[in-house]
């Protein structure tokens, strides 16, 4: 796929999911990736599909908001698609639930976080 066909499909995929997860934070999420980094020139969008994770220090992550959590809305290879860093665990475990009763698994790999 070209590269500026593969990267219009991931920003529009990046910027429903971005909507998505700013109404359950408030409109805190960033975006984050809209290309998968797949180490050849063959050019792909990030994944349609959505899976969360969430992620803190100890998991290997470096946050820069040591004292918090990250949800990470993904794709099935943990492309990250939308993030929102921050959080305390009353706030995280609330959204979580939000994300839960929408049908949305939990990503349990590795997360790709832009850098």
């Amino acid at each position: 796929m070209q590269y500026f066909v593969a990267l219009k499909i991931g920003e529009k995929r990046v910027k429903e999911t971005r909507e998505y997860l700013n109404k359950l934070c408030n409109d805190q999420a960033m975006p984050a990736l809209a290309l998968r980094d797949n180490k050849t020139n063959v050019w792909e969008p990030v994944g349609e599909e959505n899976l969360y994770a969430v992620l803190n220090n100890t998991g290997g992550y470096v946050l820069s908001d040591s004292t918090g959590f990250m949800i990470v809305i993904c794709d099935k290879n943990g492309i990250s698609k939308a993030l929102v860093r921050g959080l305390n665990a009353e706030r995280k475990d609330a959204i979580v639930t939000r994300i839960k009763s929408d049908n949305i698994q939990e990503h349990t790999g590795d997360v790709v976080l832009p850098v």
